[in-house]
């Protein structure tokens, strides 16, 4: 799969749901490594920020994006028909401090940006993919999972202890169903918490065409007529429980459907799609983004130790311990490299298992024991050095000895009991015996030392 931005700039303009300021947005096509930003053009110097979770300032009905003293409003809509539609650069301006609110729903976003077009880019789409399940639980009862699987797929659950809505459920299995199924689903709104929102200064753009409305219990008409003073909306009659604006009603999830839509929305500011299935029970804004830092720290990880190498103990190794010593002149106890699990032209992939038994600990940190750095980068030499004789017609008449450490970095300490992986790559073609290797060393899923090592191939006499 390739990036994707939009073919032609699109517009949209309306009232935000918070602030009630009216803005007009224009979504921008943005080059392969741009990503996802909005600028506003209402401030001097047209500040921009990145969609990214680490600039959520506020998470109260609706995600607020921050750096110093620039702001954008209820982000997750748009952020949520970008992800669904597979845009991954773009970018958006404003003239105003919230993106606007419009029908409630994404729709008019996917509109937009479907009448825009979609276009495919050079660059490859970067994916997290989810290999170990992730989940998050707070005090609110909220609760989401994120485990494998080889497509992007999403499960809400909410439960409101509300006698009108009930427990729901609402599924999305695959992203083609996104603009039929969860767009047009509006934000939704108790009328119980309307006035304490409004107290708040908030929704000072909501109404009944961009908010499904739920009544509990049975309002009075004085109640209502001072909400919809507040809010500067036409009188309101009902006199019932339910759902006071109910022809608006898309289905009959559909509050579970826009829970679903949030979570896609606020998810996307981790900054790359996801491959992984996500069930989320009683979402809201705030464990939304929680759970978006956690999978952000994941991605971070992911990266740091993109091409660590996979070790299974069980499978069979390229060269066992007896067959390594045919390769190398070192012996007990100076022999740091156990078995070969992975070779190839430019890569080698060792094991060494630290034991408590090793001679050095005796005397190396006594009652605290630590495998030393220098022996850390010797293990990746030796690990060099079996790449760089396996490019010999005969490895046995030759050797290798290193002749400079470069950019060497000891970043965790390797106990006893560690299995240490030590990978080497070649970072230019070996040339009159010259080999220019980078060395990276791992315990679990932590890279432990790392340095660039130079060795000569050398005929032993």
């Amino acid at each position: 799969m390739k990036k994707q931005t939009i073919q032609k700039p699109t517009t949209l303009s309306g009232k935000g749901l918070h602030s009630g300021e009216f803005v007009n947005l224009t979504i921008h096509p943005a080059d392969g490594n741009h990503g996802i930003k909005f600028k506003r053009n209402d401030i001097d110097g047209h500040p921009t920020l990145n969609a990214d979770v680490n600039l959520v300032s506020e998470t109260n009905r609706g995600t607020k994006l921050k750096n110093n003293k620039t702001e954008i409003g209820t982000v997750e809509h748009i952020m949520s028909a970008l992800c669904a539609l597979g845009i991954d650069n773009a970018l958006i301006e404003l003239d105003g401090p919230e993106v606007p609110i419009m029908d409630g729903s994404a729709l008019p976003f996917v509109k937009a940006i479907k009448e825009a077009g979609i276009q495919e880019q050079e660059e490859d789409k970067e994916y997290f993919v989810v290999d170990e399940t992730i989940t998050y639980t707070d005090e609110s009862g909220a609760e989401l999972v994120l485990m494998p699987s080889d497509h992007y797929e999403v499960t809400t659950m909410i439960d409101f202890d509300s006698p009108v809505l009930g427990q729901q459920y609402a599924e999305l299995d695959d992203l083609s169903k996104y603009e039929s199924e969860i767009a047009p689903c509006k934000t939704f709104v108790f009328v119980h918490e309307l006035v304490n929102l409004i107290d708040q200064d908030l929704i000072k753009g909501g109404d009944l065409e961009n908010a499904i409305v739920i009544a509990n219990e049975k309002i009075t008409q004085e109640s209502l007529d001072t909400i919809a003073q507040k809010i500067e909306i036409p009188e309101i009659e009902f006199n019932m429980e339910g759902i006071v604006n109910k022809s608006d009603l898309k289905f009959s999830n559909e509050p579970a459907r826009h829970k679903l839509l949030d979570v896609i929305g606020d998810l996307a500011l981790v900054g790359k799609p996801i491959k992984g299935k996500i069930v989320a029970t009683r979402p809201g804004h705030k464990s939304n983004i929680e759970f978006a830092k956690i999978i952000k720290k994941q991605i971070l990880q992911a990266r740091k130790l993109k091409g660590k190498p996979k070790y299974d103990p069980n499978a069979k190794p390229i060269y066992s311990i007896e067959e390594v010593k045919k390769l190398l002149p070192h012996r007990y106890p100076f022999l740091m490299v156990d078995k070969v699990i992975q070779l190839e032209e430019n890569l080698v992939v060792g094991v060494k298992n630290v034991t408590g038994n090793e001679n050095f600990f005796q005397g190396h940190f006594p009652g605290n024991p630590v495998f030393p750095g220098v022996l850390q980068m010797e293990a990746l030499a030796q690990t060099g050095g079996i790449l760089a004789l396996h490019s010999q017609e005969d490895p046995s008449d030759w050797d290798t000895y290193f002749l400079k450490m470069d950019n060497v970095k000891f970043k965790r300490m390797v106990v006893p009991g560690d299995t240490v992986i030590l990978k080497m790559e070649l970072l230019s073609p070996i040339r009159r015996g010259i080999v220019h290797m980078q060395g990276t060393a791992y315990v679990g899923n932590n890279i432990v030392s790392e340095g660039e090592l130079t060795a000569q191939i050398i005929k032993r006499s």
